[in-house]
């Protein structure tokens, strides 16, 4: 799997918490799988409205691949998985990011959408054309 960015949905207390450590360990949901969850561009939207729905409070964060570090400098090990329930590749992290490896942090209000749903509502600089819903 190729990529230069994947995408990370943090609840903001753990983000900020992050940038006093100057590392992000995830949610409690992470840290209980043993690793933190990411999605690609195309995966992100539809993961906000899988397993965040409804829920306040939240940065969407922009990881560079490049700027992870490797595990002999306190990074993780990345890998391509396949959901259990999907079968598709996503990119987890076995390890903690670094909050240099961060490109864009962006809060994620909640909108309602023409049927009244509350959705995350993303920032302009995420591609449009990327986005697809669960």
């Amino acid at each position: 799997m190729t990529a230069d960015r994947i995408y990370h949905l943090a609840r903001q207390a753990d983000w900020i918490q992050a940038l006093a450590d100057g590392w992000y360990a995830g949610a409690a949901e992470d840290r209980r799988d043993g690793f933190l969850h990411f999605s690609t561009p195309e995966q992100i939207t539809a993961s906000a409205d899988r397993h965040r729905a409804g829920e306040a409070g939240l940065v969407l964060l922009e990881i560079i691949l490049d700027r992870l570090p490797p595990p002999d400098y306190g990074g993780g090990v990345l890998k391509w998985e396949a959901s259990p329930s999907r079968g598709v590749l996503f990119p987890h992290l076995y390890g903690r990011l670094s909050v240099k490896a961060v490109d864009r942090v962006a809060d994620l209000p909640l909108v309602a959408d023409p049927d009244g749903v509350l959705r995350h509502e993303f920032p302009a600089w995420y591609p449009f054309w990327t986005r697809t819903r669960a």
